[in-house]
């Protein structure tokens, strides 16, 4: 029986896109151990996943101290892995790798191209462009499981396992006489939120063409953010405010109730395709939409980015410049305005739930 390690350092989508490397593996090797190491508050998207034996909960900012490090490297070494898979390859996890005393070790090369140092007995590049439809951050992970084995028949779909308790469960009981749709109104980070004019914009919209409600999703420390958007729409009938997901399984059992997601790019969108609910994805400018527009068929998950309306706005996005833009991504935000979005989001609304 083998004995695998998944490392993803990251926030909530990069952990559930990494499931499908436990996924994969179990499938071909059930009798094998997977654990999968992850920051504490990401736990929700891989929980009741059969195919992850154990999660090793990590607090970010722990992390980061030397000591908590060392701690962790002790562990990890004494659990004896045969094999690591570490997604995200930042400096705290390939160091995991380096003295983890793993037979195999899967990372990405750095992109500053300063070496591998012992890292990894199997460093990999990150693939330039996508070639399928789950998109490139996924396409990363499953290529990583190919460099220790052959796995054929690839299932790269994510899948967040409800138990039987909460898919009975029914937060939106008292809203069921119309269809309901989950509205991300902000970003994870400020940087993937739309100007808040324009998202209120968005929402009178919805709220004047459709008769449809709308449930304003936000973070628990985002509520007074939220509230400013609330506040400059004019249109404010049929919004929900009164429920609201203060974990990410309680957002998960409300987004199996809705009937379509409309959001800024982030966990929630993995989150609602892994239910397989119809998504509709506003991407940030500083974003490369080919490496996180996954399953996108233009009808039951669509998004759109500033570059789809405007090519000449960005010269480019390499890495660096996405860096750079995530900065102050504002002034290239304010040429994504409603009046190129709507006409996308009318066809996906007229698509998924007339």
């Amino acid at each position: 029986m083998k004995k695998i390690l998944i490392i993803q350092n990251k926030r909530i989508g990069d952990v559930l896109i990494s499931s499908v490397i436990a996924n994969n593996y179990k499938s071909k090797y059930p009798d094998s151990e997977i654990h999968l190491m992850a920051y504490n508050f990401t736990h929700g998207v891989i929980e009741n996943n059969p195919n992850i034996d154990k999660i090793i909960g990590i607090d970010e900012k722990e992390l980061k101290k030397i000591k908590n490090l060392y701690k962790i490297i002790k562990q990890v070494k004494l659990s004896k892995y045969d094999v690591i898979f570490d997604p995200y390859s930042k400096l705290q996890s390939r160091l995991i790798c380096k003295f983890s005393g793993a037979k195999k070790t899967v990372g990405h090369k750095s992109r500053k191209k300063i070496g591998n140092f012992g890292y990894y007995t199997n460093p990999t590049e990150i693939l330039k462009v996508k070639t399928k439809i789950c998109g490139k951050a996924i396409e990363d992970r499953i290529h990583l499981l190919q460099q220790i084995d052959t796995f054929e028949n690839i299932n790269y779909e994510p899948k967040i396992y409800l138990t039987p308790q909460e898919i009975t469960q029914n937060p939106l009981k008292k809203y069921q006489d119309k269809k309901v749709i989950m509205l991300g109104i902000l970003g994870s980070v400020p940087a993937k939120s739309m100007p808040y004019e324009y998202m209120a914009q968005i929402v009178d919209y919805i709220t004047t063409k459709f008769d449809y409600y709308l449930l304003f999703n936000f973070a628990p420390n985002q509520k007074e953010e939220a509230d400013k958007i609330y506040n400059l729409c004019t249109q404010k009938q049929n919004i929900i405010k009164d429920i609201s997901a203060p974990t990410i399984r309680d957002f998960a059992v409300l987004m199996s109730k809705c009937d379509a997601l409309i959001s800024n790019e982030g966990g929630t969108v993995h989150i609602a395709k892994a239910i397989g609910k119809p998504t509709f994805t506003i991407f940030s400018p500083y974003i490369n939409k080919d490496d996180w527009s996954s399953f996108e068929d233009g009808k039951f998950h669509k998004s759109v980015h500033l570059l789809d309306f405007l090519p000449n706005a960005i010269s480019n996005l390499s890495y660096e410049k996405s860096r750079e833009i995530e900065k102050n991504p504002r002034e290239l935000y304010l040429k994504f305005t409603p009046e190129l979005i709507i006409p996308e989001l009318n066809d996906f609304l007229n698509y998924n739930l007339k």
